[in-house]
């Protein structure tokens, strides 16, 4: 990952903490495409993703955290084996599937599927969003189904239009591919 990236300003990350409380929708650079994000516990937030980008629920989403202290509730049940093949790739572009035995994690977010998809970022306004939030995130790619992921921001606007969702300023990170994931009941990479 490359170091030139723009830090947000404290009113640009208190205007996209206030989209996120409010129920709206984020637009923001990840490791390597924009994503799309809200809040994972806002049904209408999430819904209104599953919207924008034509994509049924059952599929299930991606959630994002600052730290593992904002998923500790999915870290917590795992055994330590399990726990330690998660977080020895994090923060990073890995995803893991872990289980959520409680449903913590809401249908809409979580698909058809017993495990939920996290990844804890080191993309430093993924970081930012997801501390000034003060807890994980739904991440998606930003861009409507059939369609190539957002690289730039005026892709997200040709996608979403003006008002649709919140644009946060930034540059992607050096990631050319996709995370890659890995289900850490099995250790299976997936991806």
């Amino acid at each position: 990952m490359t170091n030139d990236f723009s830090p947000l300003s404290q009113w640009q990350l208190d205007r996209a903490r206030r989209t996120v409380h409010r129920g709206g929708v984020i637009a923001y650079p990840t490791e390597g495409v924009w994503g799309l994000g809200c809040d994972p516990w806002n049904p209408d937030a999430v819904e209104e993703i599953l919207e924008l980008k034509q994509r049924p629920a059952h599929k299930g989403l991606i959630l994002v955290a600052a730290s593992t202290d904002q998923i500790e509730f999915l870290l917590a049940p795992l055994d330590p084996e399990m726990r330690e093949r998660a977080t020895r790739h994090w923060p990073g572009p890995v995803t893991c599937l872990l289980p959520d035995p409680e449903d913590r994690v809401p249908f809409l977010v979580k698909g058809d599927h017993s495990a939920i998809a996290v990844r804890v970022s080191d993309h430093p306004v993924v970081k930012a969003l997801c501390e000034a939030a003060g807890q994980p995130l739904v991440s998606t790619s930003c861009n409507p189904a059939g369609r190539p992921p957002a690289r730039h921001g005026w892709q997200v606007r040709r996608y979403f239009g003006q008002g649709q969702v919140h644009i946060v300023p930034g540059a992607l990170g050096g990631n050319r591919k996709p995370s890659r994931i890995l289900d850490i009941v099995t250790g299976q990479w997936l991806r």
